[in-house]
């Protein structure tokens, strides 16, 4: 094991599946001379040269519109967005095209591309770069929607999102590229699917990815010694492992959902609903959610504060629950 941040993480990703397979490429904007937004392409091109890692225009709908011509051609093309926020901007590819394609045709052709595209709040970035999308995208059947939270995660999902011969949605979280952690040397990949229960415990299960996984281990280490917390990460959102989130919810009788997206038609609502309704003999208590409040992420930093859940608030509702 060695430490790398999340950056690093996504970067050694690229890296070892460029080099496995040769139908791998990436393109978006700025991946190329200047290394990507965040540094997670530095110096692959130098290594790859311009065919592989291939600067586009400044256009989400160009750099969406094309990978599904190169997938439908037998390359593995690898999408970079800026921001999640500008899918909004390919909205006849991501919702029309991409996710329906494979439906529309029967089966009989394979769209295996992968969206790579920074999300959430937190570096003060204002109402238009900050959003957190997996629930837009988990919307859309046919859709793989992943989650990175800790650098091991990232990188093992990352090049199982590529290696999958569906298309993938792949969300890092803008404000968690430095956080660091251990990471193996030998190459690994994780399944997509599965959640992880990433602190075992007997009182309450949180259930928490990205951001909000953080806030959660915070609310978990300040109960310490009075409620005893189970957390589960989700890590993909489509497919969701209910079985695990289920598995947790009978062993600990309580559930609190926490998630960077709006409580409207959230996706705390949905995994609520979904224990509820298939474990209601094992519940305690009521669900609890937290969310971000319904309103635009903003842009001043003790107003975005205000609106992205925190830990105390998660440490609330985990009372609330008793």
């Amino acid at each position: 094991m060695r430490e790398l941040n999340l950056v690093e993480a996504i970067r050694e990703a690229f890296d070892e599946e460029l080099e496995r397979d040769d139908d791998v490429y990436i393109a978006g904007e700025d991946v190329g001379e200047f290394g990507g937004n965040f540094g997670e392409t530095q110096g692959l091109v130098d290594k790859y040269g311009t065919e592989r890692v291939r600067d586009t225009p400044l256009s989400e709908i160009g750099i969406a519109g094309h990978t599904i011509g190169a997938a439908l051609a037998g390359l593995r093309p690898v999408a970079e967005l800026q921001f999640s926020d500008f899918a909004a901007t390919a909205g006849e590819e991501m919702i029309n095209q991409i996710p329906k394609m494979p439906y529309i045709t029967g089966g009989q052709v394979k769209l295996p591309l992968t969206i790579v595209a920074p999300a959430g709040a937190g570096i003060r970035a204002g109402a238009q770069h900050s959003q957190s999308v997996h629930a837009w995208m988990g919307h859309q059947p046919g859709f793989v929607v992943v989650t990175g939270t800790t650098p091991y995660d990232t990188k093992g999902l990352l090049k199982s999102a590529i290696r999958d011969d569906n298309p993938v949605f792949f969300l890092p979280h803008k404000k968690l590229m430095g956080v660091r952690g251990e990471v193996p040397e030998e190459e690994y990949t994780l399944p997509i699917g599965e959640a992880s229960v990433e602190r075992e415990g007997s009182d309450v299960t949180v259930v928490a990815t990205q951001l909000m996984y953080y806030r959660a281990v915070e609310a978990a280490d300040q109960l310490e010694g009075d409620i005893d917390v189970e957390i589960v990460n989700p890590r993909t959102y489509a497919p969701l492992d209910l079985d695990t989130i289920a598995e947790s919810v009978q062993k600990t009788g309580r559930i609190v959902v926490v998630d960077e997206t709006p409580l409207r038609y959230g996706t705390q609502g949905y995994i609520a609903n979904e224990v509820t309704s298939n474990n209601f003999f094992s519940l305690d208590a009521p669900p609890k959610t937290v969310g971000v409040k319904d309103v635009p992420i903003p842009f001043s930093p003790a107003l975005e504060d205000e609106v992205i859940p925190s830990a105390d608030e998660v440490v609330d509702a985990i009372r609330a629950a008793f």
